[in-house]
């Protein structure tokens, strides 16, 4: 994939901007290095600036009704980035109009959804007949591109720690990135592991994506994320992202990181007020938080600090749930949307020390 670095990007929603299935448009408009994101198309919220949308903080990325309106304003469009992560990675029907619609004027597509534009007869046809790319993301490596696990993550002299998450959607990648930006405004050398297209999109170096990795390999495929990283940036601190969750039905992740990523720490993320997985009953409760710290420190790894995702909560109650938290379980608690995450910083700088003075 040749991208110029900060191509000029827009991202597809198509109504679904202010819903989960919108994190990877959610991720992109919080911030990529890869990409300069000009505009969001999504008629629902038409006119509107698309962090403001999101979060309630003014990104200067407006929102469009159609293509036509986006390319009126935006001088030249490279890519149109489908920003949506369906369940089963199926490309919604209503959005190959709008796809072919770039197409016809002359923008590449990237897609990180399962389902291949380039398998989409009439799309493939359509891109070649106008010499656009499409860029399928989460196109799985061939077995020969890929890693087994070796035992060399044990050569990485820098803390580890695993960013996880009690369900899908709750924000590991965000405050992922987030310690790393705190990291680096504070002198430490932090880096990132991506586990997933979105990761990829935001401008990670380092990584692979996880649900497309053959099983045998994705033990593998961490540790040589994590020891190339290593090696290649002699970063303080590592900080691996999430997928899915250690024991949601519908794909349950995360021991890898633990384990054959050598994650001694992990930052878990908790939503308070989600009693079921994805919020569908039928798939079962989400175990209380203790139980997953417990869970986490069988596998050889402590939670150092929890960070909240407080949707449906007010403000009285963010904070209400993070002194009860703090204080039930004396650990930090952060409130990434609110507070930001440098309130950890100084454990962080602990722990790196700790780790120096131990080799």
């Amino acid at each position: 994939m040749n991208i110029t670095d900060k191509a000029t990007a827009i991202v597809l929603t198509q109504g679904l901007l202010n819903t989960m299935d919108a994190k990877t448009a959610h991720g992109l408009i919080r911030g990529t290095e890869r990409f300069t994101i000009a505009g969001v198309i999504d008629p629902r919220y038409a006119g509107k600036d698309a962090g403001e949308v999101l979060d309630g903080k003014h990104r200067n990325i407006p929102v469009y009704a159609t293509v036509t309106d986006a390319l009126a304003t935006i001088k030249e469009i490279q890519y149109c980035i489908i920003g949506v992560a369906t369940h089963g990675g199926i490309l919604p029907k209503e959005f190959v109009c709008i796809i072919e619609d770039c197409i016809q004027q002359g923008i590449s597509i990237i897609n990180g959804l399962h389902q291949q534009l380039s398998d989409h007869a009439s799309i493939a046809e359509l891109a070649r007949e106008h010499e656009v790319e499409l860029i399928d993301i989460r196109k799985p490596k061939r077995w020969d591109e890929m890693h087994f696990w070796n035992g060399s993550i044990h050569e990485v002299n820098a803390p580890i720690i695993a960013v996880l998450g009690m369900d899908c959607a709750m924000g590991k990648r965000t405050t992922c990135r987030m310690m790393l930006q705190a990291c680096n405004e504070n002198n430490l050398h932090a880096e990132m592991i991506y586990t997933g297209q979105t990761g990829w999109l935001q401008g990670g170096r380092y990584g692979f994506i996880f649900d497309t990795t053959l099983n045998d390999f994705i033990s593998g495929e961490v540790e040589h994320a994590v020891v190339s990283c290593f090696k290649e940036t002699n970063a303080d601190i590592l900080f691996i992202e999430g997928q899915s969750s250690l024991r949601n039905p519908s794909g349950p992740c995360g021991s890898e990181l633990l384990v054959s990523g050598n994650a001694k720490y992990t930052v878990l993320v908790y939503a308070p007020k989600r009693i079921y997985y994805d919020d569908l009953p039928e798939w079962g409760e989400i175990p209380a938080v203790q139980s997953e710290i417990d869970l986490i420190n069988m596998y050889g790894s402590k939670v150092i600090a929890l960070a909240l995702n407080t949707e449906h909560c007010t403000d009285e109650e963010v904070f209400f749930y993070q002194a009860k938290l703090e204080q039930e379980l004396n650990i930090t608690v952060l409130l990434p949307l609110q507070e930001g995450v440098h309130k950890i910083v100084p454990l962080l700088k602990k722990l790196i020390i700790s780790h120096k003075e131990l080799t």
